[in-house]
Parts: C-alpha cells; structure tokens; sequence
C-alpha cells in the first residue's frame, strides 16, 4: 500500500507543477495586456518636421508639426504626415506582435512578429527582407521559430487526458487501495 501511496502522491505533485506552469503562462497574458496598452511608437518624417506617436491597434496618439512643416506646400504637408503616419502605425504593429511573442509566443508555437512583416512587406509591394532592412536600427529583427521544450506548457498534457490515456502504460492489477475506493463509491451508491 506504501507504494501506491507514493505513487499517488508522486503523480499529484506532477500535476501541481503542471498547473503552476499554466498558472504562470495565464499571469504572463495580464502583464502583456498592459505592455500592450502602454505602449507608443514614435516616428519622425525625414526631414524632421512631423512626428507621429502611434499607440495600440494603430490608434494615433499624437501628431505634432514643427514650424518648418508650416512652411511646406499643403500637398507636400499632407504627403508627409500620411507617410510618417504609415510608418507609425507599422511600427505600432510590430511592437505589439513583439510583445505578443515575448509573452505568449513560444508557448502557443505562434511567431505573430513574422506573420505582421509578411503582411506589411505584401501591403507594400516588397520583400520581408527589404521590409527588415529599411526598418529602424532600435527595431528587433525577426524572432527565430520558437524552441519546443518537453516541460513548455503547450506541450504538456494537462489538458490532453485522452493523450495521456493512450500513452500511459496499463495499470497494475487493483490494489488494496483501489479496492476500498471502488467499494466505498458502490457503498454509497447501494444507500442512495
């Protein structure tokens, strides 16, 4: 009885350390749900005389024209402040995809950095390469293809019982133990 005890007892603290993992994997969404809500991209035109400052979802946050962007044709103004804006919200996009990644990404088998460059570098009529190459020297490259770890959450078998069932060896012959459980449940079900 001693042993099924300890077997018990071993397979509940595996499954304790399992739902820590889950635990921790669910306390990194929150804190991604406030990088994400801090957090600002700020782009300035070339020439220096408009700044976008872009926020989540593409939201613009604030656009601010120096005097010299006064002095510019209307059509040239508009031209620059569509473009730094553009590149704003771009910005915006990766910087979220770069926090979703860090936080939730290699648990989740997602690369969400890669797949919003394919989109920006398609929207554009250009590569990712060339995307990559034109973007800011502070601008995380590509994240590699996230590393699957046996103990990752995401491939665990916490909630994969029907995994776990097929894989599991075939349980030893009923045990003392398992035969007063199996009689106290019919015990109980025979004074229903």
């Amino acid at each position: 009885m001693s042993d099924e005890m300890d077997r018990l007892v071993a397979e509940f603290e595996k499954f304790q350390t399992k739902l820590k993992q889950a635990e921790a994997q669910f306390a990194k969404v929150g804190d991604m749900q406030e990088e994400l809500n801090a957090l600002e991209a700020q782009v300035m035109s070339p020439d220096r005389s408009v700044t976008v400052i872009a926020g989540p979802s593409g939201s613009v946050k604030d656009l601010r024209l120096s005097p010299d962007a006064l002095r510019q044709q209307p059509d040239q103004l508009a031209a620059t402040i569509l473009a730094t804006l553009h590149q704003a919200v771009a910005e915006s996009a990766r910087k979220q995809a770069g926090i979703v990644d860090e936080a939730v990404g290699t648990a989740f088998g997602l690369n969400v950095s890669d797949q919003v460059l394919e989109a920006q570098a398609a929207g554009m009529g250009t590569t990712v390469e060339e995307l990559e190459s034109n973007l800011p020297e502070a601008q995380p490259q590509r994240l590699a293809a996230p590393v699957r770890d046996e103990e990752d959450f995401a491939n665990n078998n916490l909630l994969r019982a029907e995994q776990q069932q097929a894989q599991a060896p075939p349980p030893p012959s009923a045990s003392a133990g398992d035969q007063f459980l199996k009689n106290l449940f019919n015990d109980e079900e025979d004074h229903r």
